[in-house]
């Protein structure tokens, strides 16, 4: 059984395993394959219907596990959505629904950030949601996560 989340229902494609060890799997839209079903995938695909069926953001413009290189160290950020001339506009950084939110879960975001350099960072572990707008080095926490604008 899911737990229920802070988001609207995303009604996620999933899938039973296949041998007795196997773990369920979940469809994931952008990389069009089904991915393992972990606490934290949960809440990246729900909150990924949450961007893409709810607030317009548009599926051939977001990656899911973007590859970033920082430092010489290989990342993965759980969400990039680019704007209409590809460059990077939103990052979200994804936790189980058991992992608060913390210092150390924005620290993480931040430092995708000195490579994409967005607009705004969104910190969800599916039951709380933060927000925050980027503009020259001065960070604000937004009261809501801005709809995909288009143009």
């Amino acid at each position: 059984m899911l737990p229920l989340l802070n988001l609207p229902e995303a009604n996620l494609k999933l899938k039973a395993p296949t041998t007795p060890k196997g773990k369920p799997q979940v469809w994931d839209v952008c990389r069009k394959q089904y991915v393992t079903l972990t606490p934290e995938e949960y809440v990246r695909q729900s909150f990924l219907s949450y961007l893409l069926n709810v607030l317009g953001y548009p599926r051939e413009r977001t990656a899911v596990e973007a590859a970033l290189n920082i430092n010489g160290q290989s990342h993965r950020a759980d969400i990039v959505i680019y704007d209409i001339n590809m460059s990077p506009l939103l990052i979200v950084e994804c936790k189980a629904p058991t992992v608060q939110i913390s210092q150390k879960t924005l620290d993480q975001a931040l430092r995708y950030n000195t490579q994409l350099g967005v607009k705004y960072i969104v910190l969800t572990n599916g039951l709380r949601h933060y927000c925050i707008g980027v503009d020259s080095q001065k960070y604000s926490i937004l009261s809501h996560i801005p709809p995909y604008l288009k143009g």
